[in-house]
């Protein structure tokens, strides 16, 4: 009873992990998983959290993850063994505020090869956001990379972590591109071609796994899009509102010239009479 007064409504639930599962093919722009702390490598028994953080409301969204060993796991928040099955325990909590029906993932990264591997966020209705891999490692090295992408033009850092610190070197692609023993180095003025799989290696330490770092490409600017729309609907307000008008004139002016026309003729017809009386005048 005093844990339901502290927590508010909250439901548990016990799932056999399963394998099988399927992404949705939607990918959501708007929703992304989020890690705290914002990296993607951490040491065995540190504690971190994944959530689905997004601009809309997040009702229905999820933490999946797939395990290395390929099972797919829903809101995984620790693991245990029960009759000689690996389940996962995974506990909803229901907020009194407004879009907001879900806990983080939390987890004590324990075991490895468990809390290991891919996450994303996932509705049931066809949609996910894109997914992100998080290595739990048993060794003395790993990489602080950003966890979400970068945008063009940004700066991203990249920290090297070890138990015993050393001359570091840090490898792009498998490719040496920094060393030194600061333990540390910053990409300035991002672009595409920095996107990659990055890891760092300590002198008589070991080295870190491999993370992707990715590189979101700039969209141009919003005003310059939406100025040949705005343009275009100028443009065919102008002729619905204008129409009227336009045709009114039309036909007033086809009018016009159509009585000037019977007015000259009718003169016409006038001074051909008037000549003849005239020359009729003239003859008798």
């Amino acid at each position: 009873m005093a844990m339901k007064q502290q927590v508010g409504s909250l439901s548990a639930g016990i799932k056999l992990t399963h394998s099988g599962t399927l992404k949705s093919c939607f990918v959501s722009p708007l929703v992304f998983v989020s890690v705290s702390p914002r990296q993607l490598q951490f040491f065995k028994y540190d504690h971190f959290c994944v959530s689905c953080e997004g601009e809309k409301d997040m009702d229905g969204w999820r933490v999946i993850q797939r395990r290395r060993d390929g099972k797919v796991c829903s809101e995984p928040v620790s693991s245990l063994i029960l009759s000689g099955f690996m389940v996962s325990v995974f506990v909803i909590y229901i907020s009194p505020q407004v879009h907001q029906h879900m806990t983080p993932l939390c987890v004590s990264a324990a075991f490895p090869e468990t809390h290991s591997g891919t996450y994303w966020c996932e509705t049931g209705l066809g949609a996910n956001s894109s997914d992100i891999i998080i290595n739990i490692t048993t060794g003395s090295v790993i990489l602080e990379s950003p966890a979400v992408p970068v945008t063009e033009g940004d700066s991203a850092t990249l920290i090297c972590r070890s138990k015993s610190p050393g001359m570091t070197e840090f490898y792009k692609n498998d490719v040496l591109i920094n060393n030194g023993i600061e333990g540390s180095m910053t990409l300035l003025d991002v672009s595409v071609s920095d996107q990659g799989r990055y890891r760092c290696k300590v002198r008589r330490s070991g080295e870190s796994p491999e993370s992707w770092l990715t590189v979101r490409a700039l969209s141009p600017p919003h005003q310059e899009q939406s100025a040949p729309l705005l343009s275009v609907f100028t443009l065919v307000r102008l002729l619905i509102v204008g129409a009227p008008y336009l045709l009114s004139t039309i036909i007033l002016g086809l009018i016009y010239q159509d009585r000037r026309s019977e007015r000259r003729a009718l003169q016409a017809s006038w001074a051909r009479g008037a000549r003849r009386k005239v020359t009729m005048q003239i003859i008798t």
